[in-house]
């Protein structure tokens, strides 16, 4: 990563940095879609347990991993104010605070997992998966946290190309180890969804190795002696992690959280109607990664020129971002709308469902939209270190005002389901345009700041 001076530097940059970010995001969202599809393939009962274990382990894994993306404006800051030197530490730290959030995890599981499967109405075998689904899981729990935490690292140099090598090797290794441990090849036993499970905790740790040999070993990464040392853990340190962090984390599982409450509500409309918003929510899920790897690329970015006390710059990158999102959106839109009813064919042969995929679908291009305003403008306030805000904002956008709005819009009017994918467009809307305000504010505040201390 380095300083630019033209906005087609800028424009370079930008795009060199998003693209692998983007590349590694899919492959991670395939990662998640093989684990389904794979377990299917073996049994409806082995799909449910691995779909219930999930349900419960998303939105932790995401909102904890969360946490630890606020390693990425640390060392992005620290590079740009030429601090190279405190950037080991910082690392190491995020490493142990990792570490010790695996831990509490996994602790909290063991005295937790058997009364919330126990309090479902399950079958008995799909109860079984699902537990056992998750513990194999929590083997990986620990290598995980630390991949995020050196992912954070690479990614702040702007090496995004690495992470996403180091994803996309890992994809070929995860779909293997399923097939060998979901079907029983190779002489291992048949293990259902449990052995996706193990597939998940294997590839975590194999993932891990590779990006701690790559610190190690490769530049420039080997400059900063990662590993060369060891410092005690500094709570103080961990303060500033966690209080970069935790808005950071609550923002994502408040975001991921809101789709499985409006999942439940979708029962009162049957089964049809859930299979429908399932398969279009996935479906969207998969568009939002490209304003989600456009959030991340600002933040390393807007982090890299506000640490080098760059405003200008920082200000640029940031509307740069915003632009490219809607532009991308208004393509994807376009095609989404085009070819709603050709996409609702990949999820169901069911005429039925595929009419009700295509209606979700066409909701889904006002939702993206709004997404690719959102997602860049919570990316540069990360960039900013301003993250309380996107918190409360994300807090309100949906539970305070998409959910109840999207609960009356599906109860009192004839928009039945629909009517929830309403009102969280018209809280992501609101959310968007709060933030932004909040955007020019923080710039504002940062151009001010800047002229006080060379007065």
């Amino acid at each position: 990563m380095r300083q630019t001076f033209t906005i087609r530097d800028k424009i370079k940059q930008l795009w060199t940095i998003f693209i692998p970010i983007l590349i590694t995001q899919l492959a991670m969202f395939s990662m998640s879609f093989f684990d389904i599809m794979m377990t299917g393939k073996y049994s409806a009962d082995h799909l449910a347990g691995v779909a219930v274990g999930s349900s419960y382990w998303v939105p932790i894994n995401t909102g904890l991993s969360g946490i630890l993306l606020s390693v990425t404006p640390i060392v992005a800051h620290l590079i740009g104010a030429n601090k190279k030197e405190k950037v080991p530490f910082s690392v190491l730290q995020g490493v142990y605070a990792g570490i010790a959030m695996a831990l509490f995890i996994i602790v909290i599981g063991f005295f937790v997992l058997n009364p919330l499967l126990n309090g479902m109405n399950l079958d008995n075998e799909v109860r079984k998966v699902a537990k056992y689904y998750l513990i194999s899981l929590s083997f990986g729990i620990v290598p995980l946290f630390v991949y995020n935490v050196l992912r954070s690292f690479i990614d702040a140099l702007g090496k995004t190309r690495v992470t996403m090598i180091v994803t996309l090797s890992s994809l070929p290794i995860n779909v293997t180890l399923n097939y060998i441990l979901i079907f029983g090849k190779l002489g291992f036993p048949e293990l259902g969804g449990i052995g996706a499970g193990i597939a998940s905790a294997i590839t975590y740790w194999i993932i891990t190795f590779i990006a701690v040999w790559i610190i190690h070993r490769k530049k420039p990464f080997i400059d900063y002696k990662i590993f060369h040392s060891f410092p005690t853990i500094s709570f103080n340190k961990w303060k500033e992690i966690f209080s970069l962090g935790v808005p950071i984390g609550l923002s994502i599982f408040i975001e991921t959280s809101i789709f499985s409450a409006v999942t439940l509500f979708m029962s009162d409309f049957g089964t049809k109607v859930i299979a429908a918003h399932q398969a279009a929510l996935n479906f969207s899920s998969f568009i939002y990664m490209i304003p989600l790897s456009i959030s991340m690329a600002l933040t390393i970015l807007v982090g890299f020129e506000s640490g080098a006390k760059r405003n200008k710059d920082a200000r640029l990158y940031s509307y740069l971002g915003i632009g490219g999102g809607i532009i991308l959106s208004l393509i994807t839109g376009t095609l989404l709308f085009i070819f709603r009813g050709n996409i609702a064919f990949l999820y169901s042969n069911d005429l039925d469902v595929v009419d009700l995929i295509t209606k979700f679908l066409l909701f889904g291009v006002f939702f993206q939209l709004s997404d690719a305003i959102l997602a860049p403008i919570q990316g540069a306030l990360r960039g900013y270190k301003d993250v309380n805000v996107t918190f409360i904002m994300a807090l309100i956008s949906f539970w305070v005002i998409g959910l109840p709005l999207g609960y009356v819009l599906a109860t009192i009017t004839e928009l039945g389901p629909f009517g929830y994918w309403l009102g969280l467009i018209a809280g992501l809307a609101i959310g968007a345009m709060t933030l932004s305000s909040r955007l020019i504010y923080v710039q504002r505040k940062q151009i001010r700041i800047q002229k006080s201390e060379l007065a």
